[in-house]
């Protein structure tokens, strides 16, 4: 499974048999995301919450690629009303696309259409565990604050392997927070996210990676550049490489 940053929230997951996953595809307005949509092309697109710094570009990928787009509900309906092939769910369902498991979890935050002329409600925030059939589980947080879901269904009954957490506060945890739930969930590796991508949400990620290892040593701290990509295959080996 590869696993590659584009900025912000927006990660693109592909897994060993090649099925290209976008997760929260902020690219135009994402300052620190180097790329067009048009090198993008996902088979499926997952939007934690309708915020335009993470519902994003969704809706001209999926024109483009003709992608499934998974969300909630409300998600769903709104772009169902586009044209757009989608398929709303809710906290707590799973399905099976090809080779992997996709089950959307809770967040703490809001969700709603803010790039709308008139803000539109748009349903509950949510997370995402994608569960490779390798045995690679990766859980995206979205953004959330810090709730007891995080120690007590995520970590004790999901044990994801790699989390996806933000870090940059005012809209989200903080740093100490986010090493917090970090424990918690007890990944073999976490990733920081939603941090540095504006002024008002600027961290030190080595910050972080230092509470991580305060807090849980035998967890690996990964920060990423825009564009960089991890890769497993459940062998120790692993690298970073860039493109």
């Amino acid at each position: 499974m590869k696993l590659k940053w584009l900025g912000h929230s927006a990660f693109e997951l592909t897994g060993n048999d090649g099925l290209s996953i976008l997760v929260d595809p902020f690219i135009r307005g994402n300052p620190s995301c180097p790329i067009s949509i048009n090198e993008l092309n996902p088979e499926i697109i997952c939007i934690t919450h309708a915020h335009g710094d993470h519902f994003g570009d969704a809706i001209e990928i999926a024109r483009k690629t003709n992608a499934l787009v998974i969300s909630n509900y409300e998600i769903s309906q709104y772009l169902q009303r586009r044209g757009i092939r989608s398929l709303g769910i809710n906290i707590g369902c799973e399905i099976t696309y090809k080779n992997v498991n996709i089950r959307m979890l809770d967040a703490r935050h809001t969700s709603s259409f803010d790039f709308e002329g008139n803000m539109e409600y748009a349903g509950n925030p949510g997370s995402f565990l994608f569960d490779f059939k390798d045995d690679i589980k990766v859980f995206h947080a979205g953004d959330t604050g810090l709730f007891s879901d995080l120690r007590f269904v995520v970590g004790d009954i999901y044990k994801p392997d790699i989390a996806l957490i933000p870090i940059g506060n005012i809209f989200t945890m903080n740093p100490k927070e986010a090493s917090i739930a970090t424990k918690w969930i007890n990944p073999k590796i976490v990733i920081p996210m939603h941090y540095n991508t504006f002024p008002s949400i600027k961290q030190d990620g080595n910050y972080f990676k230092e509470l991580v290892k305060n807090e849980s040593p035998r967890c690996e701290t990964l920060l990423l550049k825009p564009l960089e990509t991890y890769e497993t295959n459940l062998k120790p080996e692993k690298k970073l490489k860039e493109g």
